[in-house]
């Protein structure tokens, strides 16, 4: 057993080079036992994966006074912004007992403490210069509209929150949301591109400029309803788009804003459809936003996981269970089998991996032999590389689940969600306005959650920042906690201070040309 006196010696003889080695170790501590294992650190897309020595032991956050603050009621951490460097590798861990811990990054905002959010600032957009930010009379007309409009989006929000729908279902929601659009001047195509819940608001003023793109997600989760907040998602994308139309009006820029309400993000891959149909044919960017859970008034700019959801299906021979059963061929049994060595295999995968699994019910007798067993499976990792190699890792556990019981497998792999790439001039952009402007907090830091806009953000500049909802403790995203908090009036406080800054940043994307050259060279270069 290797033994260290101290965290820091571990992390000091431990480094080098580009690759992180610590050797499997104990570390006892306080009554805290720590395991650390090898970590890869040289996959440049992988390195701020869920689990990092950055965020394995919780450094001291350096303090900024207030008179070095450039606005009284922003946090430190919009005017102190940092690179992970050996420094940082190298500073003193002293209290174990209250600064180890671990991420499990449940969603876009991850679950965190206040403490954590002052830990790490934000990212560093060095090529943003100090003023990067829109003239004060177009942020002005921008806030008037979405203040104005604020009481009838709030409606919005309430009747879609108070009608849950299911992916590919969303029929109230699009009539709601197409009606609207139209009755504030946009030209509505209902039913897009195939899609009976898919529908696209277009609004163009005067002749060529560039497209903006913004999408409004509609769907409900099984059970808990908008547990995921998108009747939020929903009425900032119109927010966003009415918003920009008006800024296009009173500043006579040449301009185009599309709106597409996009269907089924909880598991159907709306957006990738409406990808592959020509939907985004001709943006020029893309914007969107998701509620989290998090410290009030505090925005994240995270990227996601890509994953893969497979069907396995296990075909058996059906037999009397207590008169002859090796005449069958248990299904059940390759199921709970494939199920079992998942488990196993989760020991050997990296951290910021996940594997998830159901075993669809069933109303067969007990006295039977199952002859069909069918599994539903989420395989998920921080690229599309990584994703690839895992999901056949995770096959292979299901083919030698079929081949130890006799069965017959079949494997259905769905449209995989790409993980999510945030345009940095965007992020910046957006980011030096909501801290600013609107004095909420940024951060950015893992998630494990995936979105159908990853998809999106491989094609076009794009940006989906995250903000914070109120929530009882354990009420993150997915739980029936976070539906009683998409519809609260400080969820939707949030929801229009971001939608503010998301559409000053939309319209720079059609006003400012050396802005948008700056977006679409730091698209390129990230790919």
């Amino acid at each position: 057993m290797h033994q260290v006196s101290s965290a820091e010696q571990l992390i000091n003889s431990c480094y080098q080079g580009p690759r992180l080695v610590i050797p499997h170790l104990t570390l006892r501590y306080h009554f805290i036992t720590v395991h650390l294992m090898s970590l890869d650190a040289s996959d440049v897309n992988h390195h701020s994966g869920c689990l990092s020595l950055r965020r394995l032991f919780k450094f001291k956050p350096q303090r900024v006074s207030k008179s070095s603050s450039t606005q009284a009621n922003s946090s430190h951490i919009c005017d102190q912004t940092r690179k992970a460097s050996d420094s940082e590798r190298d500073a003193k861990i002293t209290d174990l007992t209250s600064r180890v811990f671990y991420d499990t990054c449940c969603d876009f905002g991850s679950r965190f403490d206040t403490a954590v959010s002052q830990w790490e600032a934000p990212p560093v957009y060095s090529d943003l210069p100090s003023n990067d930010s829109i003239r004060g009379e177009i942020r002005h007309t921008i806030e008037t509209v979405i203040d104005t409009l604020d009481s009838s989006l709030r409606s919005l929000s309430l009747q879609i929150h108070s009608h849950p729908e299911l992916m590919f279902e969303e029929i109230f929601a699009h009539r709601l949301l197409s009606d609207y659009m139209e009755s504030h001047g946009f030209s509505v195509t209902r039913h897009y591109l195939g899609l009976k819940t898919a529908w696209k608001a277009e609004y163009t003023h005067g002749q060529g400029g560039r497209t903006i793109g913004i999408n409004s997600e509609m769907d409900a989760l099984p059970e808990i309803g908008h547990a995921c907040g998108h009747n939020l998602i929903a009425i900032s994308g119109v927010g966003v788009a009415l918003a920009i139309k008006s800024a296009l009006e009173t500043y006579n820029v040449p301009g185009t804003v599309v709106l597409l309400g996009t269907p089924a993000e909880e598991g159907g891959g709306g957006k990738i459809i409406l990808l592959e149909r020509g939907a985004y044919k001709g943006i020029d960017a893309c914007l969107m936003c998701h509620p989290s859970p998090g410290p009030e008034l505090s925005s994240f700019v995270v990227s996601s996981l890509a994953m893969q959801s497979i069907d396995a299906e296990f075909f058996g021979q059906s037999a009397h269970a207590g008169n002859a059963p090796w005449e069958g061929a248990n299904a059940l049994d390759a199921a709970f089998l494939a199920y079992s060595s998942v488990s196993v295999l989760r020991q050997q995968i990296k951290p910021d991996h996940r594997v998830n699994g159901v075993i669809n019910g069933s109303e067969r007798a007990a006295n039977v032999i199952p002859d069909y067993a069918k599994m539903r499976w989420y395989v998920r990792a921080p690229t599309r590389d990584q994703l690839t190699r895992l999901t056949e890792r995770v096959c292979a556990c299901f083919e030698g689940a079929a081949l130890a019981t006799s069965c017959r497998l079949k494997i259905t792999k769905n449209t995989p969600y790409d993980d999510l790439r945030q345009n940095n001039i965007l992020a910046g952009a957006f980011s030096h306005t909501i801290c600013q402007e609107y004095g909420m907090n940024v951060g950015q830091y893992p998630s494990g959650a995936s979105t159908d806009f990853g998809n999106v953000s491989y094609v076009l500049p794009s940006l989906h920042p995250a903000f914070a909802i109120p929530t009882r403790p354990n009420g993150g995203n997915h739980s029936p906690a976070f539906t009683d908090s998409a519809r609260t009036t400080e969820a939707h406080k949030a929801c229009m201070l971001t939608t503010k800054a998301l559409a000053c940043t939309g319209f720079r994307v059609l006003e400012d040309d050396v802005f948008f050259i700056r977006v679409r060279e730091a698209f390129e270069a990230s790919m």
